[in-house]
């Protein structure tokens, strides 16, 4: 993940005034005692308690699940990386340094993963899995309306339950001290930093907070820095929206080719007529609500075009529809990090304010299910959420750097130069491109090379904004 809502479970103080005081750091001054991981003999663990409450550092304590790739040459510090989320890190977490291990930053920094708090290995916060009583659908009737808001009060009370007195100390503001505290642990004036998604925005909370211990930091697929997490979901299904529309475009200039129409408008009414056949006979075990996810995740990568059109043009009744299957209750526990973090901001407590927006997101944003960004969300019953994060301000740390696909779905491009505004930092936007986490993982040299560059020499790009190119459109011929 990344800042996508996953489908299954979608169905779904500072003021400006001055920053949070950062609470003391107390941590043993003999450091981690590494030892090799027992998933990956390439790299050394080690765990590092520190405070559940970290306005109480004397209270209760967590272990933090961290790893280490030491320098391959001489090292200039630590270099820490987090992924994806809300909360988590997407599966990265302590495997994060591998993902580095290949490029010029083993040669220079110690490279360091961390299970966030309530994550992986570190004091997993948990929801007891619950079965929803509405029907899963991208295009839900009015009339679901009351189980789909039933099923989010119950998934609040079942996180409640499981969670315990944990749930409240995770969040974002506790995720920024606890990086504080690895760093100090380690010895460390100053740490280094890159953010992806959720990450960027834990990155930025750390600078507001600590703009004196921060070195260099690159902030890649952006969250916005002003959104409450409702908005920021809410702004992907746009995204997607905005997506489909492109690629329609793109495919009505190519209907000799690709045959669903000689423009947008032709191209979308055939998207429609699928959907709306779909909804009563799917085909292949394809239905509705499955072809509205893969139009909108299709549409957002540009080299999987010409695939998204062939897709649709399979999808003609000729075959039987495979049998659904219906919902089973399991009694497993499940992760309960994306409810426990996105409580973090407000969300509205009045039903009527979900179901006027699902109403008008089911109109106009059906595609890559754009209407689970504006149904009923367990944080509207959350009666103890986390410490709200602090407004996002530079705090006089010098430029850092941003990257950016201009058509992100996940984190859309107005949080990276809202970002970029707010830090001060220069941004490398990707035009046309569609891809979220793109450093060191799309292969897009341009900004692989400008990346490390800053990270290795502290030279940032000279211009405010610079652009570099992603992956091109399929070459199919126009009309």
């Amino acid at each position: 993940m990344k800042l996508r809502l996953l489908a299954a479970s979608a169905a779904l103080g500072l003021l400006a005034t001055g920053f949070a005081q950062a609470p003391a750091v107390a941590s043993d001054s003999r450091g981690p005692r590494w030892s090799a991981c027992d998933f990956d003999a390439r790299l050394e663990c080690a765990t590092l308690p520190v405070p559940l409450d970290h306005n109480d550092p004397r209270g209760k304590r967590i272990d933090l699940a961290l790893s280490r790739l030491k320098a391959a040459g001489h090292s200039r510090g630590i270099l820490l990386a987090v992924d994806g989320g809300p909360g988590g890190n997407q599966g990265m977490g302590r495997t994060a340094p591998l993902h580095y291990a290949d490029t010029p930053l083993h040669g220079s920094y110690d490279l360091i993963g961390v299970d966030l708090r309530g994550n992986g290995a570190s004091a997993p916060v948990q929801c007891e899995r619950t079965t929803p009583t509405a029907a899963f659908d991208s295009r839900p009737a009015d009339s679901a309306f009351p189980a789909i808001l039933a099923d989010a009060k119950a998934s609040e009370l079942a996180c409640e339950r499981a969670g315990g007195d944990q749930r409240r100390y995770i969040g974002t503001v506790a995720a920024a001290h606890d990086l504080d505290q690895v760093r100090a642990a380690l010895g460390e004036r100053k740490l280094n930093y890159i953010g992806y998604a959720y990450g960027s925005y834990l990155g930025a909370v750390y600078q507001t907070l600590y703009p004196q211990r921060l070195d260099r930091m690159v902030l890649d697929s952006v969250r916005h820095p002003d959104w409450t997490w409702r908005q920021q979901f809410m702004s992907q299904a746009v995204a997607i929206r905005e997506n489909v529309d492109a690629w329609a475009d793109w495919a009505g200039d190519r209907n000799g080719a690709l045959g669903l129409g000689s423009s947008q408008d032709e191209v979308l009414s055939t998207v429609e007529d699928t959907a709306t056949a779909l909804a009563t006979a799917p085909v292949h075990g394809t239905t509705r609500t499955a072809f509205d996810a893969t139009v909108g995740a299709m549409a957002d990568d540009r080299t999987k075009w010409a695939d998204l059109a062939h897709y649709i043009r399979s999808l003609t009744p000729a075959s039987p529809a495979s049998p659904s299957l219906a919902p089973t209750a399991s009694p497993v526990l499940r992760s309960g990090i994306l409810e426990a973090t996105t409580c973090e901001t407000p969300w509205p407590t009045d039903p009527e304010v979900y179901r006027r927006d699902m109403a008008r997101y089911e109109a106009d944003f059906p595609y890559g299910l754009g209407v689970t960004r504006a149904q009923p969300w367990a944080c509207a019953f959350r009666s103890d959420p986390p410490e709200a994060p602090p407004q996002i301000r530079s705090g006089g740390h010098r430029p850092g750097l941003i990257v950016q696909a201009e058509n992100d779905p996940q984190t859309p491009l107005a949080g990276g130069l809202a970002m970029a505004r707010r830090l001060g930092d220069r941004v490398i936007t990707i035009p046309d491109d569609g891809s979220n986490a793109i450093y060191a993982k799309r292969g897009y040299r341009c900004v692989d090379d400008q990346v490390n560059r800053y990270l290795l020499t502290g030279d940032l790009p000279h211009a405010t904004r610079t652009t570099c190119a992603g992956a091109p459109r399929p070459d199919v011929q126009a009309d």
